[in-house]
């Protein structure tokens, strides 16, 4: 990976790319003290970055080794970047991906052409059957991010970056394999080597912390995180030695903090961010510095609908903009409407109601209404709770059930 190579990408990726410029987050600026610009590469044709590196690395084939066929692993975006790079040069492109890949990837990807196998749990998985079947067929395979010349690729965002802002202090950078980090930290490098460069990985499938910390790359044991881009067990071999020299530090996140970011983005940049794409929104609460000028890159917008259904609904509860209270009242005629009014004069809404006859013997004494709740948040909560308490009734807190 050198200067030349990257701006030989630089070049050549502007064939298959949208144009990502920066946007400049007020909101995320002032939660941190800092100064956040955001890399919407969400915003590319295929939803996310893994264009770059599919096709400047297929760029680099010759005639007969395109000819033969591509194969590829992926969770979805480099599939779809492979698909749409191999469409591009009118050749026939086998994508493995895992069982558990979100239908829009794979709708996606069966969009450009590419012949689609679902196969494997996680990605690790899947890519053993790629290169199986590449071995089997012939196909040529293009690995989605233990690969130089992909790295290459997916690093010419770096470039771009710093054309738009020359001062940038920190990149912050999501991490599966390491591909896209590997490139945006070699280059990075390259260009200003006092820069801060830091990958971030879900709590759930850290791979690269993992290896950093052993001194060599390592497989994970176990792999659980709803950022499905970056459930990876195992980083690149031929790629590590560049994220153990020029990454400065690797932060994890937990699946709860994508699903608060998740609602930032939607709610204040009006952006949909897959989960991946997300980790390094939630690493800004993690950055201990004040007043730098910081770019999140967010890596790709490929998202299900039912995903998001369920991010959201998750994302309001963590926010206390929905919740659950139960109460005991006396089975007798009005007290459902005592409540219904203590509610309503602190602006509560309901949304959902379950009343039970049943739980205790003596139905005089008490039935159980379990109230579900919209508010403005955990201030809002709190004062419909205290509300219920000065009516003489004595809320309980449970698991929300929508």
């Amino acid at each position: 990976m050198t200067l030349d190579k990257f701006e030989e990408a630089s070049e050549r990726v502007l064939e298959v790319t949208s144009e990502t410029k920066l946007v400049y987050s007020e909101y995320l600026s002032s939660q941190t003290g800092n100064k956040v610009y955001l890399k919407p590469e969400n915003n590319q044709y295929t939803g996310a970055y893994k264009v770059r590196g599919a096709y400047y690395k297929i760029s680099t084939l010759t005639d007969e080794e395109r000819a033969k066929g591509l194969i590829t692993a992926s969770a979805g975006n480099h599939a779809q970047g492979v698909a749409y790079a191999a469409s591009r040069y009118g050749v026939k492109a086998v994508v493995v991906m895992p069982t558990t890949t979100p239908l829009i990837k794979v709708n996606r990807t069966k969009g450009y052409g590419a012949e689609v196998l679902l196969y494997g749990d996680v990605y690790d998985e899947a890519a053993k059957k790629a290169e199986e079947l590449a071995e089997e067929k012939g196909y040529t395979f293009i690995h989605p991010f233990n690969d130089p010349v992909v790295a290459t690729g997916q690093g010419t965002i770096a470039m771009e970056i710093f054309k738009e802002l020359p001062l940038v202090e920190y990149i912050l950078v999501p991490m599966g394999g390491g591909g896209l980090a590997s490139g945006v930290s070699t280059l990075a490098k390259l260009l200003n080597p006092n820069i801060k460069v830091i990958g971030v990985e879900p709590s759930g499938a850290a791979c690269v912390k993992a290896s950093i910390e052993a001194g060599e790359v390592v497989t994970v044991e176990n792999v659980s995180t709803i950022a499905d881009g970056t459930a990876v067990q195992t980083p690149g071999d031929k790629i590590f030695p560049y994220l153990k020299e020029n990454l400065d530090d690797v932060i994890t996140v937990d699946d709860d903090e994508l699903i608060v970011a998740f609602l930032d983005m939607v709610e204040n940049h009006k952006m949909i961010v897959e989960n991946s794409g997300l980790l390094t929104v939630a690493a800004l609460n993690h950055l201990n510095v004040k007043d730098k000028k910081i770019v999140s890159i967010l890596s790709g917008g490929n998202m299900d609908v039912i995903t998001m259904s369920s991010v959201v609904q998750q994302g309001l509860i963590f926010r206390d903009r929905i919740f659950t209270v139960s109460v005991l009242l006396p089975d007798r005629p009005g007290e459902l409407s005592r409540v219904a009014d203590l509610i309503a004069k602190e602006q509560g809404n309901v949304i959902k109601l379950e009343h039970n006859q049943f739980v205790t013997t003596n139905r005089n004494a008490a039935v159980e209404l379990r109230i579900t709740l919209e508010a403005f948040g955990t201030e809002h909560k709190q004062t419909i709770i205290e509300a219920l308490e000065k009516g003489g009734f004595r809320p309980r807190l449970v698991t929300v059930k929508l």
